[in-house]
Parts: structure tokens; C-alpha cells; sequence
């Protein structure tokens, strides 16, 4: 205890003694430096306000501005006042005064040394000035870029300091006292208080904690600054050093006046809150961390880390243009091949190509590939072919380039003619240094260069082993030069394109195939008749080819028989249906079936050959058709028709009026189990019957109804030619896109004149035979056909004569005179005659042969009242 009494004695009296020793120095201090100080408080205040105004926000400016003198001078003499001063003076960097507490010394060169400031230096001296002896400060203005504008200078006089000894004294021996006092307690509660906020550490420790502190701070991989309130720095590790290229002494220097970039130094000094702000230094890309110091009570100032993020930028700008080619890449797969047209897919994929990729972009293709067929085989050694530029794509037109739709041959040593050859792409970097590129065309490979292309990829289009034509890339001045990493992409482009281009080619040879195969199945042209004056068109589908189908078949008894139908489905199998359907047609109607009884066999036949494809794994079945068929007779202007699941047709009567006229409705081809019902119509010479199929009417973007009312509003206009029906029909119907096939009939009615047929009734009596031929041989001659009398009395002979004898009821006799002559004997048996050799010793049978032998063609038909035998003999 008394140990410790001691120690604590002995620390009082060194704590008294301390305190006396710095009264007494502080008294005789204040004696001494009672003058030096009033040199000193001048000096600091001089230099402060110097300082402030030479830094003050747009005293740049004002010294660039037309009148420095009339804006400085109220604001130096309000600065001066407010700080204390005697004088600021702003003058240029000559040292003339812009600026001074006196007007008239304005204009006037500046009294004292300017030369150090003048050179970025602040110069503090004592001078006997105007205004007496005095301490002034002279601060240069520099601009953003360091350079010295102007001077400030800010003085004052020695005298105006009043002196602080006579204040200062009692202060100083009241404050020794009050030490003494305190010191024995603050020397514990100090202790103590160091104790707690160490943590008890011992000096030792201390020291350690700071040297390992001071370890890290500069072996981390990370820049930390920290800058004071006034703007200055207080420390800076060695990453930060390294950085920003700070100097070694940077520790209490301005960070506006390190140099280092402007948006830098506004970041350190201004305290403000940033989180991986990136800002260029140098070369570098540094990521910026700032946050000011005293948000939580501490000191101002604020703190900064920085990281590298030069190569993290420079690997992200490569993942940047990896995404930019993967975007491209699926653009590509979206935008190209959107049809099946070989020039439009090629032209696709110019503009997909072009500019994101390159600048101008052409393809070229061989002409059997526009055609749909393959072009020849390209082996070792061999020239390219001959190649056609379907599509290009470029910022400009005025490029000398081949032009869409111009033919050539690419030379041996050319890119082109070795990429196509070779089936591999071709990357030209200096078309200027290429000389196999310039014997293409010496003239025009020059133009090219005189333009600005001067880099090249050439790509063969290559799908299915089937090579078609190039790809050509092309940039001009101002992009980068391709490299090998643009090949890629290239070939990535050209692959794709090729597939559809090979797709839209194999379609173009397939649908030429079906739409020949089409053409060759329907008729090729129209029968001479004299029954109707017909028009048509047949429009296939853009995409495929359908199974619709129409025809017109000349009948015995002037008689014509119109048809039209539709094949459901697409494509070859519905092309190959529509024509067994045609030829089935042309068959049932070679027996001079009725509307209604025709439909029912070829509802047999579909039916069968729906059973057939059933059974076939590679063909898929019909499932039906429809069809409308018709019979017009021009003696009596009757009309008879039947439809399968068909469209209505259209009835324009002379006077322009349009109907749909209601026929019996039968379900469509090859469903079976209902029958078909015939309807017929008394048509006027001049009415205009409409067949059609359903594409014509329907559409994706129209129903049925709206098609049928476009369709009357457009029929209903008289005194038009069939032709001119077909004309405004389909200009006012035919779909932007025709997805399906369209056939379009129109016949316009004639009535067989009346002086051009003859008719007799005559009873079932042999007798009567002669009489008949008297009066067809009297029709003749009034027809002025006498050379064909004998012919056609024995043919109107033998079938009367076989009438009378196998048939019951009266016969009628037609003689009509048409594009042949044609006699009709008409009975009310259903009892159809066949055709016989008769042995040599038979008595009959010889009747029918003779009729064959005469006649050019002869046939029965049936009627509801019986049966029609006819025979037919040119005219002569």
C-alpha cells in the first residue's frame, strides 16, 4: 500500500512539476512570440481567404469573361470584410489588379513576388504596400486542367493584430492550477478508460494488432482510400497506389490536385454513396465502392475500395457477343424458311445477315435449283457452274456487286469458284492483297475495292449432299475485318439457309410433278358442241395441288353434260383420285346414265377405293368427294342436275337476276347408304349456268355465306360473255393466298332452232314404216341433205321396224339436224337391243349391224317412259 502511496506521490509531484515547467514556458513563450504571433495570425488569415477565393465555384470563368474587374471587385471587398482582412486583390497572371480596397490602384501592377505563383506555388511574404506594412498571400487559379489563369492575393496589416500575452496569462496560470488539480484523478480515469477501450492490451499487443493491421491493408488485392473532410488524403494502400499511379508521398495531398481522372477525383472528394460505379483510369476499368465516414458519429471524410474490372469488362463484351450471335443464330432459324420459295428463302437470309452480321450479303444458285432440280456434280478440279444471284441485301444501292437476277460464272482462283468447288467456307480478311480474288473481273474487283469492301466469307450452300450454290458475306469501310470466329457464324448462317433452300427445292419439284400430273389429268381443252357457249378457269393451290376437277362431254341428241367435283385432300394421291374420278365420269356417262344414277356408281367406285387405300399402310385414305353433274338438252332447254355433297350452282338469267336454285342435296362421295336425287330446270336461250368448288367461295378469312353474296353481286350483271363472267369472278374472289384449288365453269345457254328438228308419232304398225321414210326423206331435201336420204331411210327403217316388233305402245321418230344428223326412235320398252352376227342361213338379226355399219356411232339411252335408240351420221 505504501508502495503504491509512493508511486502515486511520486507520480503527483512529476505531474506538479510538469505542470509548472508549462507555465512557465507557456508565460515566457507568450512573452517572446508576443510579436511573432501578430506576424503569424496575419499570416494565416491572409493565406485562408486567399485560399477560399481562389478556389471559389466559377472564378475561372469570370477571368475568361469580356470584364473581370466589374464582377470581382464587390465580391473581393464583401470577402474581405467577411474574413477580416485589409485586402484581396484578383489580378491576371501578369499580376495586374483586377481587383483592390482602393479603385484607382486597378489597372495597376501588383506590389510584392508573383514569380513562384505564377508557377503553381502559394508565395507568403511581408511587404510595405499601399496600405502600410503588411503580410500578404498570393495563391494561383488554376483551371480543370492544373494551368495558372490568375492570382489571388489576400493581406493584412501587422498593426490591426492586437496582441494575445495580456488575455492569455490568467488563462494559462488558472489553467496550471486546475491541471494540478486534476491530474492525480485523470491519471486513473485515463488508465482506465485505455484499459477499457484496449481491451486490456498491453502496449505490446498494441503494437502487434497495428503492425498486422497495417500487413493487410497493403497485401489485399483491393485499393482503399481514405480521404479527410477538407478533400485530402489521409491514407492509401498500395493496390490504390497502384490503381490510380499515385505518388509515394500522396498521404495529405488535395485528390483534386493528384492529377488522376476528373470523374475519379469527384467521386473521392465528394463523399457521396456509390456501389460498383465503374469508371475508366488509364487503361484500367475500376469498380468503385464509396461511403462517407460520419454516418455514425466518426470523422469526416469518407472511404473507398477499388477492384479491377478491366478484364471481367473485357470478358463480359465476349459473352456480350456470344449472346448478340446466339440471338442472331435463332433469328435466323425464325426468319428464314417462313415459305417454300427458293429465291424467298435466299432472300431471307440476306436480310437476316445483313447489317447485324455484315454489311452487304448475296446469294447465288445454280439454275437447276430454281427449277426444283438438283444441279450437276461438282467434283475435284472442276469449274463452278454457271450460278444466278437470287437475293442481296445492303445499306446502299449503288454498289457494284452482280445484281439480283444476273448470271455468271465465278473463275477458277476466286474464293467463290474454290469454296463452291471445295464444298468449305472461305475467309478473305485483305480482298486488297487476294489476287485470286481480282481475276473474277479486273475492272469491276476494283470498283468493288474503290468502294470500301475489303473483307470477304464465302460459304457453298450445302444441304443433303446436294451442293446449290454460295453464301456470299461482304464489309465494307468502317466495320472490323472478318476473323476466324466470323467463319463460324458464317457457316452456322449459310447450314441453316441451305436446309431451306434444299426444302423449298424439293417442294418446288414435288408440286411441279403434282401440278403437271394435274394439268395432264384434266381436260386439255373444250369439245365442239353447239348446245352452250362455256368458259373456264382452273387455278391450282400455291401450296400443294388438290383433287378438284370439271369437264364437258358432248352427249348423243345434242345433249351436253357438264361436271365439276372436289377431291378431299392434298397433294399426288388427291391429283391421281381426281383423275380415276374423271375417267370414271367420262365412262358412266358414255352410257347415257341420268344425273342421279351416274352419281350412284361413282358412289360405288370411291367407296371401293377408299377400301383399297385402307388396306395400303403408305397411302392414306380419300375420305369422299363431292361433285355436281348436269345434262342440258338444247331442243327443249332442260336442264337436269344432281350434286354429291357440291356447292350450288349459280343461275344468271338474261335480265341479269341471280339465283341459287334448290337441288335435291346428296351426301358427298364415298359415304354410301342414301341415294341421289335429280332436279331439273327450264333454262331460257342466254341464262347462264355457274359450276363451282368450294375454293372459289370459302376461305380461312371468309365463310361460305360471304363468299356466295360476293358472288351473286358480281353475276349479276347482264349481256357478259362467259369469258368475261370467268374474269370478274375470280378478280373479285381469288384470295391473296390460295390455299386451295379453284375450278370455275360458266355456259351460257342456246335452244336448238326450230327448223333444225323434226319430230313424228307414229302407232305400232309395220304399215307405217314406209310412210316414215317418205316423210324423213321429204325433211331432208327441205334441209337440202337429199345425199343422205337413202342412208337414213334404212336406218330409220331397221329401228322403227325393230320397235314395232319388240316394243308395245306408239313410236316416236326425232330427225335433228346438228353438228351430224342424228335420228332418234323412241318406244316404252325398257328391253335394251344387242348387237349380233347372224349365221348365213338366219332369216333376221341383221338389223343392228347394218345400223352400226351406216351410222358413225349409235347407242340406246333410257327415259322414264322407256328407251331412245339414236344413231348419228356426219353431215355430209
Amino acid at each position: 500500500m505504501a508502495r503504491s502511496r509512493s508511486v502515486a506521490g511520486q507520480m503527483f509531484l512529476l505531474q506538479l512539476l510538469i505542470v509548472l515547467l508549462l507555465v512557465v514556458a507557456a508565460v515566457v513563450t507568450l512573452v517572446l512570440q508576443a510579436r511573432s504571433d501578430r506576424f503569424q495570425a496575419a499570416r494565416d488569415r491572409s493565406l485562408a481567404a486567399a485560399q477560399t477565393f481562389a478556389h471559389s465555384p466559377g472564378l475561372v470563368a469570370t477571368l475568361h469573361g469580356p470584364d473581370p474587374s466589374k464582377v470581382l471587385q464587390p465580391l473581393t471587398e464583401a470577402a474581405r470584410k467577411e474574413a477580416g482582412v485589409d485586402f484581396i486583390v484578383v489580378m491576371n497572371r501578369d499580376g495586374i489588379r483586377y481587383t483592390h480596397p482602393r479603385p484607382e490602384l486597378i489597372g495597376k501592377h501588383f506590389i510584392g513576388t508573383i514569380a513562384p505563383s505564377q508557377a503553381g506555388h502559394v508565395t507568403i511574404e511581408s511587404v510595405h504596400g499601399p496600405l502600410g506594412e503588411e503580410v500578404q498571400a498570393v495563391v494561383p487559379v488554376e483551371d480543370d486542367h492544373s494551368n495558372v489563369v490568375g492570382l489571388v492575393s489576400s493581406g493584412l496589416k501587422v498593426s490591426s493584430v492586437s496582441s494575445a500575452v495580456d488575455r492569455q496569462l490568467p488563462l494559462v496560470l488558472a489553467a496550471g492550477g486546475a491541471a494540478l488539480a486534476l491530474a492525480t484523478g485523470g491519471a486513473a480515469l485515463v488508465s482506465r478508460r485505455l484499459r477499457r477501450q484496449t481491451h486490456g492490451l498491453g502496449p505490446s499487443e498494441m503494437t502487434r494488432m497495428y503492425e498486422h493491421h497495417d500487413a493487410v491493408l497493403h497485401a489485399v488485392r483491393e485499393g482503399v482510400v481514405i480521404v479527410g473532410g477538407d478533400g485530402r488524403i489521409l491514407l492509401a494502400n498500395d493496390e490504390a497506389r497502384r490503381l490510380l499511379a499515385l505518388p509515394p508521398d500522396v498521404e495529405g495531398q488535395p485528390v483534386t490536385g493528384l492529377g488522376i481522372d476528373p470523374r475519379m477525383a469527384e467521386l473521392l472528394a465528394s463523399r457521396r454513396v456509390a456501389n460498383d460505379e465503374v469508371l475508366p483510369v488509364g487503361d484500367r476499368l475500376l469498380a468503385v465502392n464509396n461511403r462517407p465516414t460520419d454516418r455514425r458519429g466518426g470523422p469526416p471524410g469518407s472511404v473507398a475500395t477499388l477492384r479491377d474490372s478491366t478484364e471481367l469488362r473485357a470478358l463480359a463484351g465476349r459473352a456480350e457477343a456470344a449472346r448478340e450471335r446466339l440471338k442472331l443464330l435463332y433469328d435466323a432459324s425464325v426468319a428464314i424458311g417462313t415459305t417454300l420459295d427458293v429465291q424467298r428463302t435466299a432472300e431471307e437470309l440476306t436480310q437476316v445477315a445483313s447489317p447485324r452480321f455484315t454489311d452487304y450479303a448475296t446469294v447465288d444458285l445454280a439454275e437447276p435449283v430454281l427449277r426444283g432440280d438438283e444441279p450437276r456434280i461438282v467434283g475435284a478440279g472442276s469449274e463452278a457452274p454457271e450460278l444466278r444471284r437470287v437475293a442481296l441485301s445492303g445499306a446502299r444501292d449503288d454498289h457494284p456487286l452482280y445484281r439480283a437476277g444476273e448470271v455468271h460464272r465465278f473463275a477458277a482462283p476466286t474464293p467463290q469458284a474454290t469454296g463452291f468447288v471445295s464444298g468449305k467456307a472461305i475467309l478473305v480478311p485483305d480482298l486488297s492483297a487476294s489476287a485470286g480474288w481480282r481475276t473474277q473481273d479486273v475492272e469491276r474487283t476494283q470498283e468493288i475495292l474503290d468502294y470500301g469492301f475489303h473483307s470477304l466469307i464465302t460459304v457453298p450452300l450445302k444441304a443433303r449432299g446436294v451442293l446449290m450454290g454460295i453464301a456470299n458475306f461482304w464489309r465494307t469501310e468502317g466495320s472490323d475485318t472478318f476473323e476466324e470466329d466470323d467463319l463460324s457464324l458464317a457457316e452456322e448462317l449459310a447450314a441453316r439457309a441451305a436446309v431451306c433452300i434444299d426444302n423449298a427445292r424439293r417442294f418446288t419439284r414435288e408440286h411441279a410433278m403434282a401440278v403437271t400430273l394435274q394439268h395432264s389429268l384434266l381436260p386439255r381443252g373444250l369439245p365442239e358442241q353447239n348446245a352452250l357457249d362455256i368458259a373456264y378457269r382452273y387455278l391450282p393451290a400455291q401450296a400443294g395441288v388438290g383433287g378438284d376437277w370439271f369437264d364437258v362431254i358432248p352427249l348423243p341428241g345434242a345433249r351436253v353434260a357438264m361436271v365439276v367435283g372436289d377431291v378431299v385432300g392434298h397433294g399426288l394421291h388427291a391429283a391421281a383420285t381426281m383423275g380415276r374420278l374423271r375417267t370414271a365420269v367420262q365412262n358412266f356417262s358414255a352410257l347415257d346414265l341420268p344425273p342421279d344414277e351416274l352419281l350412284g356408281h361413282l358412289d360405288e367406285l370411291v367407296g371401293r377405293i377408299d377400301q383399297e387405300s385402307a388396306g395400303m399402310d403408305e397411302e392414306a385414305a380419300i375420305a369422299g368427294a363431292t361433285c355436281l353433274y348436269a345434262i342440258y338438252d338444247p331442243a327443249t332447254g332442260v336442264c337436269a342436275m344432281a350434286r354429291a355433297g357440291h356447292p350450288l350452282p349459280a343461275l344468271v338469267h338474261p335480265d341479269g337476276s341471280v339465283e341459287f336454285p334448290e337441288l335435291p342435296a346428296g351426301p358427298p362421295l364415298g359415304l354410301g347408304g342414301l341415294p341421289f336425287e335429280a332436279g331439273e330446270l327450264q333454262l331460257a336461250e342466254g341464262s347462264s349456268l355457274v359450276l363451282y368448288t368450294d375454293g372459289l367461295v370459302e376461305d380461312r378469312k371468309r365463310d361460305i355465306d360471304a363468299g356466295l353474296a360476293i358472288l351473286r353481286d358480281t353475276l349479276s350483271r347482264a349481256g357478259r360473255t362467259p369469258e368475261e363472267t370467268c374474269d370478274a369472278v375470280i378478280s373479285a374472289l381469288l384470295p391473296a393466298r390460295q390455299r386451295d384449288d379453284i375450278a370455275l365453269l360458266v355456259a351460257r345457254t342456246r335452244l336448238l332452232p326450230a327448223d333444225r328438228s323434226a319430230e313424228w308419232e307414229l302407232p305400232s304398225d309395220p304399215a307405217v314404216v314406209s310412210r316414215a321414210r317418205s316423210d324423213v326423206t321429204q325433211q331432208l331435201s327441205d334441209w337440202g341433205m337429199d345425199e343422205a336420204a337413202f342412208t337414213t331411210e334404212l336406218i330409220l327403217s331397221e329401228l322403227i321396224t325393230n320397235a314395232i316388233r319388240h316394243a308395245s305402245g306408239p313410236v316416236r321418230v326425232r330427225l335433228l339436224r346438228d353438228r351430224a344428223l342424228i335420228c332418234e326412235v323412241a318406244d316404252g320398252s325398257s328391253t335394251s337391243p344387242h348387237l349380233r352376227y347372224a349365221a348365213a342361213e338366219d332369216e333376221g338379226g341383221r338389223g343392228l349391224f347394218l345400223v352400226a355399219q351406216l351410222a358413225e356411232r349409235w347407242g340406246t339411252r333410257y327415259t322414264p317412259e322407256g328407251k331412245v335408240i339414236w344413231a348419228e351420221q356426219p353431215l355430209p
